[in-house]
């Protein structure tokens, strides 16, 4: 076969497939459509569900670039199947694509796409497509993405931006021009319109889709068979249930589309300006922008309709609809190499690298600061659903199926109901033709069996638990947008926390100043708001250092920022609109302190001072600001004092990056010793430098001085010590989810030692518990990567001494359950650098470390979502909770990721809590187990329904009998229903147990169960069956039989005349049939009694007062009708007169059974775990959990945990497998 049939595009990428080629083959066409007339179009419905079977069926593979059709299948776990038709793009008809912007002109569709234009407009296109045009481009879309062929990759590969391999230097020297119009309309044709459309389907295409769903065919199937068995009433039954049902989900799905379609609508088109290569200022839809095009910000703000990184200006920006954070951000053009003292020519761009100069799609731009003449200016760089508000949108649209053992059981379970209805179906079929049944009987019934035993109410029942529990959700403040999602939180066994906002308060106090001088720590100052210190460089820096701005005349901007300068109590001015235009360069943010602060001056003598010779006013102009990165960890503006010739540069981040940056000699000496100590006592601590800067630089060369220039061999001011206080609740919360054994991690951007001392604090790492850090290098100067350990609280002393004390090296508990071996006595703790390191180099210990991690601290937004799958990956189940702010990646990718904050990027969280406190996480697990069991107890009902009244009918069958079309009504309608939809509303138990409920039905537990609740039904059901034969007035009952003529019963006088008139032509009315009927009615309840488990996942059944009122009412009915026969009744329910004696022997056989069947199902409960835990003991079973396997293996390990003082190695040349090699260092 051809190699180029089956291909992978997006490789190494999260949707990553595999890609075949077809062709449509018009004989294999014909046969499928013959077979579709044949069927009754139920092949077609086949090929409906299948996409795979649908194009193999129909067409026959081919080259990839050469087909009609591509079939596509996900590398993923769930392998799921699309496919695609490939569509023709025809440029030739239009005016730009002459032949002279076109080189080497390929025929049949099979070059693409966008070319390295040999004029002097736009040389750089997209390096990945610097192909020549083709009269005709191949390509085909799908999940709102088109993808082109590509003939250099010989693949098909969807359209980038300027996002990827487009260098730095290249956006200024070949992308700032902007496009002709020519070249516009060039691309216009290639990237489609600039939208996020969310199309609403029409509720006849949802009505079609939700119709067409297996669940439904088969009701419709199940109906048709009725009504030819003139089941009338049933069916209509079941197609009303049906029609509430779809139209149910009709509403709730396009209520969804609606909402997804208005939050994306919002200021989708709006009329932008864009620059032309002529310096022509053009006014365009938003609609038509495309990769290249330059767009004016206008100076009033706008809501950003694509990706576009800045060239000139600034601009302040909310981006919250992203990363769920309110604070403005001020966003500076991007440095440009070749004017920087310092260039990087080679660096490329990317959106998440130079986030802090890109303007991303649904960001409110506030306010733009813009030069003299020059406009605010910024590159289009993505478009439509490549922004990052698109692939946010196309994660909501297209969702990763949810994987849970749960639904995968359940399938099976299906199965082995069809495999039972399959017996059954030939049990009926034989037995028939022996008693000489005609035809058309025998097809109904043995039909009949298959829809008993799969019961059509099955997916409304399982629902139910989830929707009751959605709502109890709500009730107490978390809002739900994927219900599946809450039975998965009955499993969570370990909970990510982030730390600011989620367990400590969102705001920080400034604690006090420790200024330096002559390059040692002067005393700790709470007062920083003094006249001492107005003038000193140290609140200098405080007070420019900062990203703080006016809007609307409210300062604004980070809290940490807002604080610092609170403390300081100086005043903030900006520069209006007009007054800029005065300027030739941008206007400075002018700081000064307020009057009362600065000392007095008085003119010397009488002599009058001139206006321009006031010395008394004192402000501080902010230059240029280089903002906060949270890759550099740091800061810094460019100052300089009112009537001073030098300028300042000021810097303040993080103490150990701030201290590496400046001179040796200005560094205390107690530094790393002073800075654990604050961290240790879990507060921020950030660090001030300062350095004057040449006189030589100017205001022009500084706004082009790149970072690096100005961050350097500065003067070191001191610390600033910030107390972040934990949330009231955090302690309790975290205890209740240790005594559960739910694990906890702390997952944060803050320093690693204020990270370990808050989990300290909040009893996350216990008092006695150990800490081994692990500083990981990566390889450098041709030595491989490593990792040192340190313990926590010797980190500083490690590097000095050689030995270390015996109580340093963590020791480890031998547990007795495997539920208790995570719960040991030593922790890691690490940074996202590290972190990083070891995914790279130290694969093979990254499990271990999952097992025992729990301090991740400096980690980046990627990182956390890298964190959450290598947890996955060693089978915890994650939740994750966070304050939307950065964490919106990982709260997607947990099991059960909560969101504390309400803005809109709470849309990436499945759960959303109203009040920002981590109580909410307890509530969703208790929540998600009560569901959890709710939905196995209403499975075990439903698959004892169904085989009860499958024995029933089996029974039944053998003397050619059924039950009455009433009969099942009853029984369908009056009990199952009812008893479904009311033993799904226990609430969920009042605390956290260390028991989980099981992931899945397939346990040992529980198929004894339900094996053993049937054969005791089948039993007492085919006991009252057979004995009903034996008693001395049995006969076969015709309508002048009177077995109660005995007993002198008066009821029974209208229904005997009723017999008299009325013939039975399909023998319902029988003594059989009445004692299955009335034995079976009671079954249902005895079983929804005994599975209606309460403690120590729900509330006890009693509690259940719908429930319980539901099943008294039924008993008291059923039995008074059997104990005290009301005619109407009998009539209607075709039961037949019994004598009264052997109603009480019925009475006495349910009484066995309720005793037997309640007694059998504690008697599991109890000791069901003990004979399992024995079996397993005596087989020696391995842990499924792959964490709980590794937990086994590490007790015995005797080089695990590593030591203190130790160093683990990657082995040179073994990159792939990632082995490596502990070193002792002595």
């Amino acid at each position: 076969m051809d190699k180029e049939e089956r291909k992978t595009i997006n490789q190494g990428q999260e949707d990553e497939m595999e890609i075949y080629g077809y062709n449509l083959c018009r004989w294999k066409l014909a046969i499928v459509s013959l077979g579709v007339v044949c069927t009754g179009g139920f092949l077609l419905l086949l090929l409906y569900w299948m996409p795979e079977w649908r194009v193999k069926a129909t067409c026959i593979r081919a080259a990839i670039k050469d087909c009609e059709v591509v079939l596509l299948r996900t590398t993923d776990e769930f392998r799921m199947w699309f496919c695609a038709k490939i569509r023709l793009l025809s440029l030739e008809t239009h005016p730009f694509s002459s032949p002279k912007s076109m080189a080497n002109k390929v025929s049949n569709g099979h070059a693409v796409l966008l070319n390295e234009n040999l004029a002097e407009e736009n040389r750089h296109e997209i390096s990945k497509y610097s192909q020549t045009q083709s009269e005709q481009i191949r390509y085909f879309t799908h999940h709102s993405v088109k993808y082109f062929w590509n003939d250099t990759l010989h693949n098909f590969d969807f359209l980038r931006g300027l996002d990827e391999g487009v260098s730095c230097t290249s956006i200024y020297e070949k992308h700032s021009a902007g496009l002709t119009k020519g070249m516009h309309a060039y691309r216009k044709l290639l990237y489609g319109v600039n939208e996020i459309s969310v199309k609403v389907p029409s509720v006849f295409k949802l009505l079609i889709k939700e119709v067409l769903n297996p669940f439904y065919i088969f009701q419709l199937f199940s109906v048709i068979l009725w009504c030819t068995d003139e089941y009338y009433y049933y069916a209509l039954a079941i197609v009303i249930m049906s029609i509430v049902s779809v139209l149910s989900s009709l509403y709730s799905i396009r209520k969804q589309y609606v909402m997804l379609h208005d939050m994306v609508a919002t200021h989708s088109t709006v009329r932008v300006s864009v620059c032309r290569v002529n310096e022509e200022i053009q006014e365009i839809f938003s609609t038509d922008l495309v990769p290249g095009d330059i767009m004016v910000i206008p100076l009033n703000g706008t809501v950003m309709p694509c990706d576009a990184v800045l060239i000139n200006g600034t601009c302040i920006v909310n981006e919250s609809m992203l990363t769920g954070e309110s604070v403005p951000v001020t966003k500076t053009n991007l440095p440009n190499p070749s004017v920087d003292i310092k260039g990087m020519e080679d660096e490329l761009y990317s959106p998440e690298i130079h986030k802090r100069h890109t303007l991303f799609c649904g960001t409110a731009v506030i306010q733009t600061r813009f030069y003299t003449g020059e406009l605010v200016k910024a590159i289009v760089v993505r478009t439509g659903f490549s922004t990052s508000k698109g692939q946010l949108v196309r994660s909501i649209l297209y969702p990763k199926p949810t994987d849970f053992k749960l639904y995968r059981d359940a399938y099976l379970f299906l199965l082995c109901l069809v495999a039972v209805a399959g017996i059954g179906f030939i049990y009926t079929i034989i037995n028939s033709i022996l008693n000489e049944v005609e035809a058309g009987v025998i097809i109904i019934e043995s039909l009949d069996i298959i829809t008993i035993t799969v019961p059509p109410a099955l997916p409304a029942a399982m629902t139910a638990g989830i929707v009751y529990a959605q709502r109890r959700l709500k009730n107490i403040g978390i809002f739900c947008i994927s219900p599946q999602r809450i039975n998965i939180c009955g499993q969570l066994n370990l909970v990510c926390f982030d730390k600011t906002g989620t367990l400590t308060e969102d705001g920080l106090d400034l604690w006090g100043i420790q200024r330096v001088e002559n390059a040692c720590f002067l005393l700790p100052e709470e007062n920083v708001c003094n006249e001492m210190l107005v003038k000193s460089q140290f609140v200098a820096c405080m007070a420019t250092c900062h990203s703080l701005t006016k809007i609307e005349g409210v300062l604004s901007g980070d809290p940490l920022d807002l604080k610092m300068f609170e403390a300081i109590g100086w005043i903030l001015e900006e520069a209006t609109e007009e007054e800029t235009a005065l300027h030739n360069r941008i206007m400075p943010t002018v700081v000064r302190p307020p009057k009362q602060l600065l000392p007095e001056s008085t003119p010397a003598g009488d002599q009058e001072m001139e206006l321009f010779e006031l010395p008394a006013i004192y402000e501080i102009g902010i230059v240029r600001q280089f903002p906060f990165s949270s890759a550099l960890q740091r800061m810094s503006v460019v100052a300089r004092v009112l009537g001073d010739k030098k300028m300042d540069a000021y810097m303040k981040g993080a103490p150990e990056v701030i201290a590496s940056l400046c001179k040796p000699e200005t560094v205390p000496v107690d530094f790393e010793k002073v800075l654990e100590d604050y961290t240790k006592q879990g507060f921020r601590v950030i660090a001030l430098a300062h350095r004057k800067l040449e006189s030589k630089l100017t205001w022009h060369k500084v706004q082009n001085i790149s970072r690096d220039a100005i961050e350097n061999n500065m003067d070191f001011m001191g610390l600033i010590i910030m107390q972040n206080k934990l949330k009231q609740e955090t302690p309790a919360v975290l205890e209740d989810l240790h005594k559960a054994n739910i694990r906890t991690v702390m997952v944060t951007g803050d320093n690693m030692l204020t990270a370990v001392s808050v989990a300290r604090d909040c009893g996350m790492i216990l008092p006695q518990d150990k800490v081994i850090i692990a500083e990981a290098l990566p390889p450098k100067d041709g030595k491989v990567a490593k990792i040192n350990w340190h313990y926590a609280d010797t980190i500083t002393q490690c590097s000095n001494s050689s030995a270390i004390e015996s109580e340093a090296i963590p020791i480890k508990l031998a547990q007795d359950s495997l539920e208790d071996l995570q719960v040991t006595r030593y922790h890691f703790a690490m940074n996202g650098k590290s972190f990083s390191v070891i995914l790279e180099h130290f694969q093979d210990l990254v499990p271990k470390l999952m097992l025992h991690g729990t301090v991740f601290a400096r980690m980046a937004p990627d990182q956390k979502t890298q964190l959450v799958e290598a947890l996955q990956n060693v089978d915890y189940f994650v939740g994750m909770c966070g304050d939307g702010a950065n964490d919106c990646g990982a709260l997607k990718r947990a099991h059960g990721g909560i969101s504390l904050s309400e803005l809109e990027a709470s849309v990436a969280s499945p759960f959303t809590s109203k009040t920002p406190s981590i109580s909410c996480v307890p509530n969703l697990i208790r929540e998600g187990r009560a569901a959890l069991m709710t939905s196995f107890c209403v499975f075990k009902f439903m698959a004892l329904y169904s085989i009860i009244q499958y024995s029933s009918v089996t029974l039944l069958y053998s003397v050619l009998s059924n039950l009455g079309d009433f009969q099942f009504l009853f029984i369908d309608l009056a009990i199952i229903l009812v008893v479904v939809f009311t033993m799904s509303l226990n609430p969920a138990w009042k605390e956290l147990v260390a028991q989980r409920p099981p992931s899945g039905l397939l346990s040992g537990t529980l198929l004894f169960s339900v094996l053993s609740q049937i054969i005791i039904s089948f039993g007492f059901q085919s006991l009252g069956f057979f004995w009903v034969k034996q008693q001395p007035w049995y006969e076969v009952w015709h309508p002048h039989s009177d077995a109660c003529n005995t007993t002198g019963n008066l009821y029974w006088n209208s229904s005997h005349l009723y017999n008299q008139t009325e013939l039975d032509p399909h023998n319902i009315q029988n003594y059989e049939n009445t004692t299955v009927f009335f034995i079976s009615s009671f079954q249902y309840l005895i079983v929804a009694i005994a599975f209606s488990k309460g403690k120590p996942f729900r509330q006890p059944c009693y509690k259940n007062y719908l429930f319980v009122m539901s099943v008294i009412i039924l008993y008291v009915f059923i039995l008074f009708i059997m104990l005290y026969p009301v005619a109407s009744i009998d009539q209607v329910l075709q039961i037949v007169c019994v004598p009264y004696q052997w109603r009480i022997t019925m009475f006495i056989i349910v009484l066995i059974n309720a005793f037997v069947s309640i007694m059998v199902e504690e008697s599991v409960d109890h000791w069901g775990k003990c004979c399992l835990s024995c079996v397993l003991d005596c087989r020696k079973k391995i842990p499924k959990a792959k964490y709980m396997h590794l937990a086994q293996e590490l007790l015995v390990d005797p080089e695990w945990p590593p030591k203190p003082q130790t160093t683990t190695e990657a082995k040179a040349l073994v990159k792939e497998n990632g082995s490596c090699q502990i070193i002792t260092i002595t």
